[in-house]
């Protein structure tokens, strides 16, 4: 198959562009399709205001140029040497009285709105076209015929001339309207949604393109899109040696730490220190010189430097130095995909080696209606992917009982390491337990041990033997254990 090197476009949004592996085809005509104030203009107004805007034409039938200029100010967009041609009703230069006739033939010879829009591209020769909307000419139009054939008409002569067309049209089951999708080329939706704003690509004549909704904002930059993450796409280069936490009981129970570029899971109830225990791992790894990363869904930075003053961990000593980052998200403000920027960001960029998510519950609730499972598989397989060592936080529900869960969400399957912490009763009072339930690049102990968290960091306790029903909560004596009268 012969190869094709080509030219390609760029949107005026990276995000766009992405899914369309590289922007759009030249000389070709591409529908933007959507409900009121889903953005069709903007992204319009954000291909026009690339590159030499003084090459770009937006013909409207609807807004007048001077509010056209203004709503693109205050999306942080500038007209400024876009040409900009008024055919909406009213506006037609040899117009002779005040009323404009709608029912204006198509094919009355002279000044029609096809042949002004013909007439000062060739004059102008602009290479980038926006039409908003092509919706209103179906309304001088006579028939459903005569609008297609003219929208045909107009959409070839301006791709023959060198233009590359963008045309917007409201999404509707009118029968005008559900007739561009087959006279353009390619096919922008945008949608609004309860979760969020979504764009998909369905139809894109000569090119490959990602596949899905992709979410999207609106707001004083114009128009930002988040690709979804597409995990097989990305690779680096690494070598699975292992992690010391810093804690020689740890490494001892994990037979040497944790593999570089695996996925760990730390599964317990609340307060049992899963957290601190993340942290350990991430504040040691920055202390080997490695780039980490902590992604909170449940508290502030604040809370967390505090906690970690409190017991010794050189947090603060890390972010100084340039090898930690913390960072609070309010998961109700991040829609999944644009939580996927923005750790593919701090990895690509920042060249982060690991990262840290916590907690996986407070993760759920950024899903908008996505399914976590297929969320956190995706984002953890980039990850390791790019070599990058991942730290996951799980909170059971129960705090004991006959049966240990490892998460309440059916991930256990991402996991290359499963590290269980568990509260069992002794003496009448909680105490704490530490031990690997699943290490798949190698062996591990098999003993539950003490594990405590003081003043002085943290304290992993010697392999607890001579015990049966640690995992109930309530262990039976079988001999002398290794346990101590205090914590």
């Amino acid at each position: 198959m012969t190869q094709i090197n080509e030219l390609r476009l760029s949107t005026g949004v990276i995000g766009l562009d992405q899914i369309l592996h590289g922007g759009l085809i030249p000389k070709r005509a591409y529908l933007i399709q959507g409900g009121p104030g889903s953005g069709k203009t903007t992204l319009g107004m954000h291909f026009l205001a690339i590159d030499n805007a003084s090459d770009s034409l937006l013909v409207t039938l609807g807004e007048d140029e001077a509010q056209l200029r203004d709503n693109a100010c205050r999306s942080g967009l500038s007209l400024d040497g876009v040409d900009v041609l008024d055919v909406s009703p009213g506006q037609a230069s040899d117009v002779s009285s005040d009323t404009y006739n709608l029912l204006e033939s198509w094919d009355v010879e002279g000044n029609t709105t096809h042949d002004r829009i013909l007439d000062h591209v060739r004059e102008h020769r602009p290479t980038r076209v926006l039409i908003d909307s092509l919706s209103q000419m179906r309304y001088l139009s006579a028939d459903t015929f005569q609008f297609r054939k003219q929208v045909l008409s107009l959409l070839r002569t301006l791709t023959s001339e060198g233009a590359t067309v963008l045309f917007t049209s409201e999404e509707s089951t009118d029968e005008d309207d559900t007739a561009l999708p087959f006279l353009s080329d390619g096919v922008i939706s945008l949608e609004s949604t309860d979760y969020g704003r979504l764009c998909r690509i369905t139809k894109f004549r000569g090119s490959g393109f990602e596949d899905g909704a992709h979410f999207y904002q609106l707001d004083q930059q114009g128009m930002t899109l988040y690709p979804r993450l597409m995990p097989d796409k990305f690779s680096r280069s690494h070598t699975h040696t292992q992690i010391s936490s810093g804690l020689p009981e740890f490494d001892a129970l994990t037979h040497g730490g944790i593999e570089r570029g695996t996925v760990t899971l730390l599964s317990g109830p609340t307060g049992v220190g899963k957290t601190t225990l993340g942290a350990q791992l991430i504040i040691q790894a920055a202390a080997n010189g490695e780039r980490a990363v902590i992604y909170n869904f449940d508290e502030n930075a604040s809370t967390f430097f505090t906690r970690c003053r409190q017991i010794g961990l050189a947090a603060d000593d890390m972010v100084d130095k340039g090898n930690l980052s913390f960072e609070a998200i309010e998961p109700l403000l991040y829609h999944p995909d644009q939580f996927a920027s923005r750790v593919r960001e701090e990895v690509e960029t920042a060249n982060t080696t690991m990262v840290m998510i916590d907690s996986l519950s407070g993760y759920q609730q950024s899903m908008c209606g996505e399914n976590l499972q297929a969320r956190v598989h995706t984002l953890c397989r980039y990850l390791t992917n790019m070599g990058v060592t991942v730290v996951l936080v799980n909170e059971t529900f129960t705090i004991t009982g006959t049966q240990a869960r490892v998460t309440e969400y059916g991930l256990s399957y991402v996991a290359d390491n499963i590290i269980m912490l568990r509260y069992i009763e002794l003496n009448g009072e909680l105490r704490k337990t530490i031990g690997v339930l699943k290490k798949r690049a190698g062996s591990f102990e098999k003993a539950l041990r003490e594990f405590d968290i003081t003043k002085d960091g943290l304290k992993v306790g010697q392999a607890l033997h001579g015990m049966r029903g640690l995992l109930n909560g309530v262990p039976e004596m079988v001999r002398p254990s290794h346990f101590s009268d205090h914590p």
